[in-house]
């Protein structure tokens, strides 16, 4: 049986710190003892895919090449997701300090913040807050500089091979692996990629240690996590929990009495039907998440839901790989066909085919994650879909 924690509220994201202390410790130390202490903790990337980061930063230090960077992954276009944005707003320097823990672990001078562009608005804000921070770290002797690059709006660029071509001035395509960002990223060169969120819990675990953050969460999900919640919510926001919480607890919180349904992780995620909430974890042992919690009561029509998302997918894929391009375009003409009764019902186990076959054959996690929404809407809610 699978642990789980009562849902318990933490400050630490938001709290307010001064990197200074922190980056004079992080100074003395040596770049194994960064990793050991953030391996220790047992931190997994907050973007949604969990890679350990300790695991990457060590990757990435052990690589014999002299330019390394460290890119910040702030193309924050998951739907439902806009605790990035918050972090960035109220603690961007909590943000660069991480980044340059980072750049001391794997042994970079360059740091780049890969910004969303519908967030350019924050980019005044954001230079002013860097040139402190530049100020800062060279009174300190850190050899690193950050620098921002600005997305155009595709939601592939937050994969991060898409994103690295973007950067250097081409189409955003995800490229093919191996080679993994760790040996050839940024401009062919040994990249540590880490999502916003993810930096400043580095940042938490250097000022705390690791023992301090193990006590949060449950053994395979240590920390806590900052949640985006909409939807049919009467608190919506972005809160800091722990993670192991199961979903009937987080909807005892955050649901208005009568939610049905909750799309964990946003379209790319999973819809967790109500029979399913006590039985849910929220962490990587159960429904991991990239922070969209998006709650639906009884007034939502799940049918409308899944063709939002798969409308969503459609639009955003780059178009480079068949089962993507194609098979986005066919499950959403299948379900209208369902839905309009153009279709037997039936033809909704051949689309369930089809999206496990874009699981095992798409390029990149787009179309690899489009059947987490597809089946799990269908196989909890058929009746909405074929009726």
């Amino acid at each position: 049986m699978m642990e789980t924690k009562k849902i318990s509220k933490v400050d630490l994201i938001f709290e307010d710190i001064d990197p200074r202390e922190i980056l004079t410790r992080v100074k003395g130390m040596s770049a194994t003892e960064i990793i050991e202490e953030v391996l220790e903790s047992g931190l997994k990337g907050r973007g949604g895919a969990g890679f350990p980061t300790g695991m990457k930063w060590k990757f990435c230090s052990e690589e014999k090449e002299k330019d390394k960077y460290i890119v910040c992954n702030a193309d924050e276009g998951e739907p439902g997701t806009f605790k990035d944005r918050e972090i960035l707003d109220r603690v961007a320097q909590k943000v660069y300090a991480g980044m340059t823990i980072a750049g001391k672990a794997v042994g970079a001078q360059t740091g780049i913040v890969y910004l969303r562009g519908e967030y350019k608005f924050l980019l005044p804000q954001l230079r002013a807050e860097l040139e402190k921070f530049h100020k800062m770290i060279h009174e300190l002797g850190f050899d690193f500089r950050i620098d921002f690059r600005i997305g155009s709006g595709a939601y592939i660029c937050g994969e991060e091979s898409a994103l690295f071509e973007s950067i250097e001035g081409r189409r955003g395509e995800p490229r093919n692996k191996p080679p993994y960002p760790t040996s050839s990223g940024l401009f062919g060169k040994p990249t540590s990629i880490n999502n916003v969120e993810t930096l400043v819990n580095s940042v938490i675990i250097l000022k705390y240690g690791s023992e301090f953050y193990k006590k949060m969460g449950t053994q395979f999900s240590t920390g806590a996590k900052v949640f985006s919640v909409s939807g049919d919510t009467p608190k919506p926001g972005i809160y800091e929990l722990e993670l192991g919480m199961s979903l009937l607890e987080f909807v005892n919180e955050f649901g208005d009495g009568d939610t049905k349904a909750v799309q964990v992780g946003g379209a790319a995620g999973f819809c967790v039907p109500r029979k399913l909430f006590a039985s849910t974890v929220i962490g990587f042992e159960g429904v991991p998440t990239g922070g969209s919690m998006k709650l639906f009561n009884s007034s939502r029509s799940m049918y409308n839901v899944l063709h939002n998302y798969l409308d969503f997918f459609n639009e955003e894929s780059c178009g480079q790989c068949t089962p993507c391009r194609v098979g986005c375009q066919q499950l959403l003409k299948g379900v209208e066909s369902v839905k309009r009764g153009e279709s037997k019902s039936t033809y909704i186990d051949e689309l369930v085919k089809l999206a496990a076959t874009m699981k095992v054959a798409s390029k990149c996690g787009l179309g690899q994650s489009v059947g987490n929404a597809f089946n799990s809407i269908v196989e909890n809610f058929r009746e909405e879909i074929i009726y």
